[in-house]
């Protein structure tokens, strides 16, 4: 299987996003944002996680009119799976890939720590290896990971099975860390094919780095 992972100006998490895939056994590209096209080898679109175009503006916003996005937006629309991790999920809001928005957190301050998370639904290649009700426990580091979206669309997330994961402590009671209507950490479109959170799995393959849940998460993209 062969993973792209999106670059643009700003973005560091690009070489962890191809480590951890790696690991899984992937082969993988790292596509630099000004190219136009998106090569039909590529199995998975990964937006990996950074501060592209230096957060100025809002967080996304810039890179939402990089020339590479045309071409994301038609690989999504061919049906194909995207992921977008903490700056990526930014961008595929502010690309309108995926529904709601991302603030500044609540307390104003970044946030850099390990953070339980409870899956909300199994429902969806992303963690079809993850029972609902599970507790796992990923890195989050962001400034603006304040999910917001407004009620009637949050009641048509709920509908439609699109939350994803939710804010928890180690119980599994939801603890929220940036303000995020109903502790959502991540979602997915309508069609379960653009996946979006805040928490970077590709932080947590390996025990020495204090978790290795996101492995699981990750691996359900590669079963299909």
């Amino acid at each position: 299987m062969k993973v792209g992972i999106l670059r643009f100006p700003g973005t560091n998490c690009e070489y962890d996003t191809q480590h951890a895939f790696t690991l899984l056994g992937c082969s993988t590209e790292i596509i630099w944002h000004q190219e136009t096209s998106i090569s039909d080898t590529i199995n998975l679109l990964v937006i990996a996680g950074g501060f592209s175009y230096g957060d100025y503006l809002r967080s996304g916003a810039i890179a939402r009119f990089s020339p590479i996005m045309k071409a994301v937006r038609e690989y999504a629309a061919s049906g194909k799976k995207i992921l977008g991790i903490c700056n990526g999920f930014q961008i595929l809001t502010e690309s309108h890939l995926l529904p709601g928005a991302l603030k500044r957190n609540e307390s104003l301050h970044f946030i850099s720590q390990h953070h339980h998370l409870k899956v909300a639904s199994d429902n969806n290649d992303f963690l079809r290896n993850v029972p609902t009700g599970t507790i796992v426990n990923i890195p989050i580091a962001h400034h603006d990971g304040n999910f917001y979206i407004d009620p009637e669309s949050l009641q048509e997330l709920y509908s439609n099975d699109q939350v994803l994961l939710h804010y928890c402590n180690e119980e599994g009671t939801l603890v929220n860390p940036n303000g995020s209507v109903d502790s959502i950490a991540g979602i997915c479109n309508k069609e379960k094919t653009v996946f979006g959170l805040m928490p970077h799995p590709e932080r947590a393959m390996e025990s020495i780095l204090g978790s290795n849940d996101g492995r699981r998460m990750l691996e359900g993209l590669l079963t299909t």
